[in-house]
């Protein structure tokens, strides 16, 4: 037997063909195996040594993260290296861009352009702490209805102190609300989520929207209140969520105050259409929980999908089957037990005879204010915002100039932008005076007469027979 050994190992040792695969085969298990040292070297290495943080696209911080990071590469010029990726060819720009397009104060319209990371893989210095930033897209995956696909930007770094992801998102949110500063952002529901409808909007002032006296100054008071106040709510057990009806004849100004309300207590506006084809409860109940932070939800011209038990139904075959929204679904909604705190809802309708009283009885309507027509001392008011002067003299109504009621009365023809603003505009109230106008219809036509305050009293004529003749005059307020 040990012969037969013998001559076998003898006569593959003289194999050449044996010994050269024998030689490959050893090569080959001796580079698998540093194959697998090489990964289990990586794996621990990256496991005790390194830490990575993942931002996901349906992650209210990602776009925070992307801004910050170009922001961040152009303020200390590191934006070549941000974009370059690594590849045998050597270093290449690797960015996506961003365009936004702006109006200026000119009118004229102009475009920037964001650079920001594109899907590969990047490096940039933090606090002398290099980043290693991957950003991924997936392929087909979709985010509910939107078309957009799912992405996610990795972080990855050396240390084991997560305090310096902490202080970057920290840093990237900071750097998101100076970009927003002085801006209204509106979103819209796409889906099951909120996205951005358009591009931010210039904030509106509060006072460029005249309402009746104490109507504006009731609203501010009470949301600034509830919103001061939320250690008051949960100490005592009470919801800590906020409702408003805004009713009144269209074209009073109930969205435009919403919109500046939203700007001066630097909210954004988060806008619900009810009526929407695909509304259910379920996606209703989400949206609402899942809303932006600091941002008011408006549902606009509730009356139009609530008229009664159900929402209206549409007959046209083509939406049969689809699942609708019901009363009760969005009374469960607005204060159920999966009501979110910290909510503020503004509901706006024409018609609030309409409206079911389960929908806006207290707790899900606190504050009911009717926006109605324009009063006296609003028209005064609009007419003075639109023609201001530095200091406005004292004038009673009973000036010389002003004339008896149904007589037309001579205009002064001094300059008008010196001492008859004040006139004027007691002038263009009493014209009016007995028809119900709208705040649009006054806007609109004092637009037309924007550098001419002469002329928008001399043609009023045209905006009395655009009113509604009533037989009171136009004063007081209404709220409940």
């Amino acid at each position: 037997m040990e012969v037969f050994g013998e001559v076998v190992t003898s006569t593959l040792k003289d194999n050449p063909y044996f010994t050269a695969g024998a030689g490959l085969f050893g090569v080959g298990i001796g580079m698998a195996v540093l194959r697998r040292i090489g990964q289990l070297s990586n794996i621990l290495i990256r496991r005790q040594f390194t830490q990575t943080l993942e931002v996901a696209s349906n992650d209210k911080a990602y776009p925070w993260v992307l801004h910050w990071i170009t922001a961040r590469a152009s303020n200390t010029g590191q934006l070549g290296s941000l974009g370059r990726k690594f590849s045998r060819g050597g270093p290449s720009q690797h960015l996506s861009v961003e365009t936004n397009v702006v109006r200026t104060e000119g009118g004229r319209i102009r475009a920037a352009f964001d650079f920001v990371p594109s899907t590969g893989m990047h490096y940039m210095f933090h606090k002398n702490r290099l980043i290693r930033i991957e950003r991924v897209r997936a392929q087909q995956t979709m985010q509910g209805a939107n078309v957009a696909p799912f992405e996610s930007v990795t972080l990855t770094t050396f240390g084991r102190n997560t305090q310096l992801f902490v202080d970057l998102l920290e840093e990237a949110r900071e750097t998101a609300i100076a970009r927003e500063k002085g801006w209204t952002i509106v979103y819209k529901a796409l889906g099951p989520d909120w996205r951005q409808f358009g591009y931010p909007r210039p904030r509106r002032p509060l006072e460029s929207v005249v309402l009746r006296d104490g109507v504006a100054e009731s609203i501010v008071a009470d949301v600034q209140e509830f919103i001061e106040n939320q250690t008051w709510y949960t100490e005592r057990g009470i919801p800590y969520h906020r409702g408003y009806l805004l009713y009144g004849p269209p074209g009073c100004g109930k969205t435009s105050f919403i919109t500046a309300l939203a700007g001066h207590l630097d909210y954004s506006i988060s806008v619900l259409n009810l009526s929407e084809f695909g509304m259910t409860a379920d996606r209703l109940d989400h949206l609402l929980t899942h809303a932006p932070l600091q941002s008011i939800i408006l549902l606009e011209d509730i009356d139009a999908a609530v008229n009664n038990r159900h929402l209206t139904s549409v007959q046209s075959k083509a939406y049969e089957g689809m699942p609708t929204l019901t009363l009760s679904g969005l009374l469960n909604a607005l204060d159920g037990v999966t009501s979110t705190d910290g909510r503020i809802i503004f509901m706006t309708t024409n018609y609030v005879d309409r409206l079911d009283a389960a929908l806006i009885r207290p707790g899900r309507v606190d504050m009911r204010v009717h926006v109605d027509y324009c009063d006296r001392s609003q028209l005064q008011r609009m007419f003075s915002r639109f023609y201001p002067i530095a200091d406005p003299p004292s004038v009673t109504p009973d000036s010389s100039w002003c004339g008896e009621r149904g007589q037309t009365a001579s205009l002064p023809s001094s300059d008008v932008e010196s001492r008859s603003i004040h006139q004027l505009a007691l002038e263009f109230t009493r014209r009016l005076d007995g028809v119900s106008v709208s705040s649009a219809q006054v806007q609109g036509y004092l637009l037309t007469h924007k550098n001419n305050p002469r002329s928008a009293v001399e043609n009023v004529d045209l905006l009395r027979h655009a009113g509604i003749v009533n037989s009171r005059p136009n004063s007081g307020i209404s709220t409940s």
